[in-house]
């Protein structure tokens, strides 16, 4: 027995076993560690655009080099004489020279010290490294929590709320420097949870609420198709996170340093990344891109894309009239609220606005809804809050002030109400009206055109029949003649 554990920590001191790194063992530039079964790799690189040396998690078993994780972003080594060791409190540390340790670069930062002798770092094959202690299983530190450019299967993108960890994508600063960039995607802690990229502090393109089964600004989020999404919100924390129905899928979601959210699986049989899917893509998918209570509708007649919602005008027609909308919508002179025959206009396929102001209650229905938004002057609008669950639409969602980043989509979005008076309700209503009967004549004038093209058809085949007999009675009569 005395010799097995005297046998067992000379291991420690001396081995990187496969898939971890020991307490007592360090890791040099040129050392990499693989999981399991060698789905990813750790260790020291360099991107093809510089010198500088990261220590990351990329891809082990595919050609082209793609990193999903960099712990030492901001303060790469200059050259190759790093080092990756724990501290004797048991945090795991990159310095940038085996020479010098005084100072790492980059700490798991574990605040308590961590006693356990079989202390190990240890790579899994879903890309995630963790701190933990073989014997007991205890995990006190993992790269998921602390997560870069890229979602993974599996990891969680939000916010504990005991401990105020949040879990964001930052973007890379440029293809070749990992380093931060500006772009970050994460799930706003104010007002009913909504997913947002942003541009430094100002939002760029808004994923949404959670429907019951998606994002509301992700209309081809198809549940259960090859990722399944999983939305939490209650006291602990607010969270998202996916897998993959299918294992053999590899694939990735990312915030790229030109703004845009991307997904990608690898396509083995070409050897190469395939875009599957990528977002903000159209001039609607811009955050607040028609301004204060306007909304955005791709699938309008007119020559522009935004208007002004029910009961609001231009605040500036003439800029607008220059497709220049920042100064938003204002409410008409002759609108006012809290008068009698009030009602609520009802836009339909809608992502629904910003909710970092909305005041939500997921105990009552849709009609107590729009009764209580109809008993406050200061309620301009109102929707379901989960217009997708399991057990159909719950909850109550009401606006009491600006409304931004409104739009329409085609085939998906959910009834959005917005407070209107009288008279405005009635010029929406006939505006509807002619909208039924513009619809109604098209539909009975392709009905007509379409059986007018029929019996023309019908006459010109029955014509070309009548000719060829007739052809074949001439050429019979001459036969005869002969």
């Amino acid at each position: 027995m005395i010799v097995f554990i005297i046998f067992f920590f000379s291991f420690l001191q001396s081995c990187v076993c496969g898939d971890m790194i020991m307490r007592r063992h360090s890791l040099r530039d040129g050392d990499v560690i693989f999981s399991e079964r060698k789905r990813f790799a750790f260790g020291f690189f360099s991107s093809p655009l510089s010198k500088l040396r990261y220590v990351g998690i990329w891809y082990a078993e595919i050609s082209e080099q793609t990193v999903v994780w960099v712990a030492n972003r901001d303060r790469p080594v200059n050259d190759k004489s790093g080092l990756i060791k724990f501290t004797s409190r048991g945090n795991l540390c990159v310095y940038a020279s085996s020479v010098n340790e005084t100072e790492p670069v980059w700490s798991t930062n574990v605040s308590d010290s961590i006693l356990e002798a079989t202390l190990v770092a240890k790579l899994s094959d879903i890309g995630i490294l963790v701190l933990l202690d073989l014997v007991t299983g205890r995990c006190f530190w993992e790269s998921f929590d602390h997560p870069t450019d890229t979602f993974l299967p599996f990891m969680r993108l939000g916010f504990t709320r005991k401990d105020g960890l949040n879990r964001v994508l930052t973007s890379w600063r440029s293809p070749g420097d990992p380093g931060s960039g500006i772009f970050t995607y994460r799930i706003k802690r104010v007002g009913f949870p909504q997913l947002i990229l942003y541009k430094g502090l100002i939002p760029w393109w808004r994923a949404g609420t959670w429907t019951g089964q998606k994002w509301s600004g992700v209309p081809g989020m198809t549940r259960g198709y090859i990722f399944n999404s999983s939305f939490v919100n209650n006291q602990d924390e607010v969270s998202i996170t996916y897998g993959v129905t299918d294992a053999s899928v590899i694939t990735r979601m990312m915030v790229k340093e030109t703004g845009n959210m991307q997904r990608f699986t690898w396509i083995a049989r070409d050897k190469r990344w395939n875009g599957f899917w990528s977002a903000p893509k159209e001039d609607c998918d811009y955050y607040a891109h028609c301004g204060l209570n306007g909304y955005c509708d791709p699938t309008s007649t007119e020559a522009f894309e935004c208007t002004c919602l029910p009961g609001f005008e231009p605040k500036m027609p003439r800029d607008w009239l220059l497709r220049d909308t920042s100064g938003g919508c204002t409410k008409k002179n002759y609108a006012s609220i809290c008068r009698e025959k009030e009602g609520f206009v009802k836009l339909r396929s809608v992502k629904i606005p910003d909710t970092s102001n909305a005041t939500v209650d997921m105990k009552i229905t849709l009609e107590e809804c729009e009764n209580r938004c109809l008993r406050n002057c200061s309620c301009v609008a109102y929707a379901s809050a989960y217009h997708e669950s399991d057990r159909g639409a719950t909850g109550c969602l009401t606006w009491h002030g600006g409304i931004l980043d409104t739009r329409i989509y085609v085939n998906s979005g959910q009834d959005f109400y917005i407070r209107v008076d009288r008279e405005e309700m009635v010029g929406w209503n006939r505006k509807g009206a002619l909208g039924k009967m513009r619809a109604v004549f098209i539909l009975i004038s392709l009905i007509a055109a379409v059986m007018l093209l029929t019996v023309v058809l019908f006459c010109f085949s029955r014509t070309g029949v009548e000719d060829l007999l007739e052809i074949e009675e001439h050429s019979e009569e001459q036969e005869i003649d002969v």
